[in-house]
């Protein structure tokens, strides 16, 4: 359901001026409002300024922490290892990626283990961050201290949404941004769906009893009916994707993202919560020894939109297309937003004192 179209830009001064009150650093809070904004005008609103009142109940309670520094463990050739110190998520993992983006660009490859960073977001940013720079990319993400998804044949949470993304570069036209959450939804997906917003597929999540079930409040439990739902105290759990083989990917990522880097994998009883990265940025260049990879990308990009569409299917796209469109349809029209989604960034405002006009904000 969309209430209202909001201006873009505008929220995003409102969301950087939060971040700013709450005491992150001008560029943490200009970089993490981008971040923000930009996963909503892509479309993916589960990770976009609907987390605005989390953050801010996060930063309170020393779930993250504003202006923490990157810490480098390991610097060896290719490899970086670095720690997050809990810190703004979207912040660290742009310094991150940057600094695989160097390796790459010294090594032809860069490999990347970040630990305890704090919600780092869509994780697709930063496989378009290394298209950008003309690098191709993986990234597996885990969620430690989230127990939110249950494997394939289980109704227990064993794991977070883990998120999977990967960028191939294509200088002269739109790049392939693959990015995916390994359960059947985003956690975020029902944040927006219990708040107004688009409901979940039918079977998107199960219950205690391990039947399946599309209502956001076998995540939520009673804290739906309040300002800052928090999926940690419902009975149920989000299922993965693809049943087994999508169970395994999620399950690789707590081990590549989590228990590789350092981050840590889930328990049975929660920890610190903070995003384990393992991201691998190549430098195409350095395998292209035909000079061939650009056209190779075009062609079989091409190949893939040009099949005939499926019943009901208007154009076949390739992974980042549809992102691309959205942004372009939000930009033009304003972000769309439930009445429950503004209510809440407008009361954080109002208690940290930035103003903020509902009037200027609605188009």
């Amino acid at each position: 359901m969309t209430d209202h179209r909001i201006d873009s830009a505008r929220l995003e001064t409102i969301i950087e001026r939060i971040l700013l009150a709450d005491g992150c650093t001008a560029d943490e809070a200009r970089t993490v409002a981008d971040h923000l904004v930009m996963a909503s005008l892509s479309g993916h609103d589960s990770h976009g300024v609907i987390r605005t009142p989390r953050y801010h109940i996060w930063l309170g309670d020393g779930t993250i922490r504003a202006a923490r520094p990157l810490t480098t463990i390991l610097d060896n050739g290719p490899l970086l290892q670095l720690d997050g110190n809990d810190g703004m998520g979207q912040w660290l993992a742009r310094e991150a990626t940057t600094m695989g983006i160097a390796k790459a660009r010294e090594n032809g490859i860069g490999l990347v283990a970040l630990r305890r960073a704090g919600h780092i977001g869509r994780i697709g940013t930063y496989a378009e961050q290394a298209c950008d720079a003309g690098f191709a990319s993986i990234h597996f993400c885990n969620v430690n201290g989230s127990l939110l998804v249950a494997p394939f044949g289980t109704a227990r949470r064993c794991a977070g949404t883990n998120p999977i993304a990967v960028g191939i570069p294509y200088p002269e036209g739109d790049d392939f941004i693959l990015d995916l959450a390994t359960s059947l939804v985003a956690e975020g997906k029902a944040l927006v769906a219990g708040q107004g917003g688009k409901p979940l597929p039918e079977d998107a999540l199960v219950a205690a009893d391990g039947t399946t079930t599309a209502d956001p409040r076998v995540l939520y439990g009673d804290s739906l009916d309040t300002a800052n739902p928090d999926p940690r105290v419902g009975p149920g759990a989000l299922r993965a994707m693809g049943d087994h083989k999508g169970s395994g990917l999620a399950l690789a990522c707590e081990l590549l993202a989590g228990a590789l880097t350092g981050n840590g994998a889930n328990r049975p009883v929660e920890g610190q919560f903070g995003n384990g990265l393992l991201s691998i940025i190549i430098d195409p260049a350095t395998f292209d020894d035909t000079n061939g990879f650009a056209a190779e990308v075009a062609d079989y990009l091409a190949f893939v939109r040009d099949s005939p569409p499926a019943a009901g299917v208007e154009r076949v796209l390739a992974p980042g297309d549809k992102e691309r469109a959205l942004r372009i349809e939000r930009r033009a029209n304003g972000l769309p937003m439930p009445e429950p989604v503004l209510a809440n960034i407008l009361s954080v405002a109002a208690e940290l004192g930035v103003e903020a006009s509902r009037e200027a904000l609605i188009l």
